[in-house]
């Protein structure tokens, strides 16, 4: 992809979200601002949030469109509840993220995020902490195995974290298309495999590197701690362990989690939902984005609208 970051099912979101003037929403991914240019040309005013510095210039350019409704916040998903209380504003009506790597960070090869482009083994969204390379060059065995499992859902991790044991020893791992040959032999080639070798490998060692699935927990209950009752929050998926996340999260918030075994004692829940689902399940791409933009192929957008209950769990 040549351009920015192509914001998907936009258009169900906005619905979702159902922005006008007067309303204060957070965006918490902003890339490129695709909702964020969508969310202000309904009138409302947009709180921002990335951890990414090079989003910067695109926040230049909506600021200086819309001056006095847009402010750009650098803080990951977990920063929410302080960005929002920073900006000084009275209530907030809504909060949109869209979850994963963006295809600006993927198609910028010195970031490190993909195999399919040579550059330093990286992957950090923010530029700060540890990298991917310090990861496969200094963590043991059992928890590289671990993550790989884990995060990339990969059931060959053993024999990953052992080719990759075995290779740094004699030469550390500094480029993205050095790890993914080791990875890919490793595995035995392709064989005519659709997705490359290494593609669960470098989805799990971004998850471990950006901490994204702790990010996203710790958003969605600062959204639940931040939003004004009536408030949406929509969140916009791309892999199962992400939608497990967020399915799960708003299942319970509202009340809809299943009881337990009719053989064992059912604990008395006092907590009111915190959250009314918008609809039910998950809204996916229609014919006509799928064609234009393929990314959205495994998209899956949840929404819910924040009650007067108080949050199950305050934000830190």
């Amino acid at each position: 992809m040549s351009g920015p970051h192509a914001p998907v099912l936009l258009a169900e979101v906005i619905e979702a979200l159902a922005p006008k003037p007067g309303d204060v929403v957070v965006d918490a991914t902003f890339g490129a601002g695709g909702y964020t240019r969508a969310i202000l040309a309904t009138g409302a005013e947009v709180i921002a949030l990335d951890r990414d510095p090079t989003v910067q210039p695109h926040a230049d350019a909506v600021a200086n469109d819309f001056p006095g409704k847009f402010q750009l916040v650098r803080t990951p998903f977990s920063g929410l509840a302080e960005a929002f209380a920073d900006s000084g504003k009275a209530r907030l009506d809504g909060a949109v993220f869209d979850i994963g790597v963006s295809s600006m960070q993927l198609d910028q090869a010195e970031r490190g995020f993909s195999f399919m482009r040579d550059g330093p083994l990286d992957m950090r969204m923010s530029g700060e902490g540890e990298s991917a390379a310090d990861i496969v060059n200094t963590w043991d065995h059992g928890p590289l195995a671990h993550i790989l499992k884990l995060y990339g859902e990969e059931r060959q991790s053993g024999r990953i974290a052992t080719a990759i044991l075995r290779r740094r020893i004699s030469h550390p791992f500094t480029r993205t298309l050095d790890l993914a040959e080791v990875v890919e032999k490793a595995l035995g080639g392709r064989r005519g495999a659709p997705t490359h070798p290494a593609t669960r490998t470098f989805q799990a060692l971004r998850i471990a590197v950006n901490d994204e699935l702790g990010e996203l927990t710790a958003g969605l209950e600062a959204a639940e701690a931040t939003l004004s009752p009536g408030g949406r929050l929509v969140v916009v998926t791309f892999h199962s362990l992400e939608d497990r996340i967020v399915k799960a999260f708003l299942t319970e918030r509202s009340g809809n989690a299943p009881g337990g075994s009719r053989h064992a004692p059912v604990a008395v829940e006092t907590r009111k939902p915190s959250f009314v689902l918008s609809f039910k399940g998950a809204r996916e791409a229609g014919a006509a984005e799928l064609a234009a933009n393929p990314r959205a192929r495994s998209a899956r957008l949840r929404a819910a609208v924040r009650t007067e209950a108080p949050a199950w769990r305050a934000a830190a």
